[in-house]
């Protein structure tokens, strides 16, 4: 998902090769909302629109409404179920029409900064009995993100700062932040996903490089991406190695919380 304007769209396409992979963890934070306010329902960062259709059967005729930073992804969300309406807006500086009953964010708010100040503002917009409900990767320290990082200070020293790749705090700064606001909840689960092989090249790249990687492979020019790439894979193949079956069972740990106040 999106939600954080940048340099250059996203790629609809690219981000729903592993659709359905992407989708459960979206589902499971809808399955742990249980209380909603009387506002409209928010998708923030609601990407092309792949929960909308869940949103709108949980959402007991509350308005649905889809917010996203690339014009790309809501074009597609316009066209998925379930969104009365749709806004293009960075996350940063988006404001609701009224308060909302229920903000819902799958996957969009690790591109966002300054969560000491985002995450109280979010839950400060809510109708009373509203819910916050959130949801981030939080998979920073593993091979298949860290080493994107690691080698482009190897090989390109100096110029991953100004790269943007998204981030989380510890859990526990999460607690400390939102904990007293209301009845707040938080658990990570780790999902283990079987990624197929594609011709010249590992799955663990091919899911990676659509989202995290996206910023550091856009800061790049043509020949250092392919050298970036080739020493990627190298250390994938290690990290995760290919089954004969030519899949590769990839664990991926994701945060979940939410708030109601």
């Amino acid at each position: 998902m999106s939600g954080l304007a940048v340099t250059s769209d996203w790629n609809p396409g690219a981000y729903s090769r592993f659709r359905d992979l992407r989708l459960r963890p979206g589902l499971d934070l809808l399955n742990a909302v249980g209380q909603m306010g009387a506002g409209d329902v928010v998708d923030l960062g609601c990407g092309n629109g792949a929960l909308g259709e869940a949103l709108k059967a949980r959402a007991a005729g509350r308005h649905v409404v889809g917010v996203d930073a690339s014009p790309a992804m809501l074009e597609k969300a316009r066209q998925a179920a379930g969104y009365d309406s749709v806004q293009q807006a960075d996350i940063r500086d988006w404001h609701p029409r009224g308060a909302p009953g229920l903000i819902f964010s799958n996957a969009a708010l690790h591109w966002v900064g300054d969560h000491e100040k985002l995450m109280p503002r979010l839950a400060r917009m809510l109708a009373k009995g509203g819910t916050l409900a959130v949801q981030m990767p939080h998979q920073n320290k593993a091979p298949s993100h860290r080493v994107w990082l690691s080698l482009v200070e190897e090989l390109f020293s100096g110029r991953i700062e100004k790269m943007g790749t998204p981030g989380v705090m510890a859990p526990v700064k999460y607690e400390e932040l939102l904990g007293s606001l209301g009845q707040f909840r938080l658990w990570e689960t780790e999902y283990y996903q079987r990624l197929v092989a594609e011709a010249g090249s590992h799955p663990v790249r091919r899911f990676t490089e659509s989202t995290y990687a996206r910023p550091v492979l856009e800061a790049l020019q043509p020949e250092e991406k392919a050298e970036l790439v080739r020493r990627y894979e190298d250390v994938m193949q290690a990290a995760y190695p290919v089954r004969a079956d030519g899949s590769v069972l990839f664990p991926f740990r994701r945060m979940f919380f939410t708030l109601t106040v």
